[in-house]
């Protein structure tokens, strides 16, 4: 009886931390890296300096914007945009249908799905 009594709490346990594992990970992808670059510091071959993000959200000397995406190697961030994907980024969200489909209830061509 203690036995199957210690299968079951440690199958709870596992189960538990298997959502948990689920949630961290689905709140963490939808999430775009969001980084704050000095809008006039472009470099050919380098991309835009990033500065603290209190240039982008206060006004200082520095034009700052917030640059999602992209590849950040010494300082410096490119083959990002300055607009912020929509969510689940998975098209151009613009309602073109243009994302990834995968099925599923109300899955057709032109439902608006829900």
């Amino acid at each position: 009886m203690a036995d199957t009594r210690r299968q079951l709490r440690s199958g709870t346990v596992v189960l538990g931390g298997m959502g948990l594992l689920a949630a961290t990970l689905t709140a963490c992808s939808s999430d775009p890296d969001k980084r704050c670059v000095d809008r006039d510091s472009y470099l050919v071959g380098k991309g835009y300096r990033v500065v603290a993000g209190k240039n982008c959200s206060t006004g200082t000397s520095v034009n700052g914007a917030w640059y999602y995406g992209g590849k950040k190697k010494k300082g410096f961030v490119y083959g990002g945009s300055f607009t912020k994907p929509g969510k689940g980024s998975g098209g151009s969200g613009s309602g073109g249908h243009t994302g990834v489909h995968r099925g599923g209830f109300g899955g057709g061509h032109d439902s608006s799905g829900g």
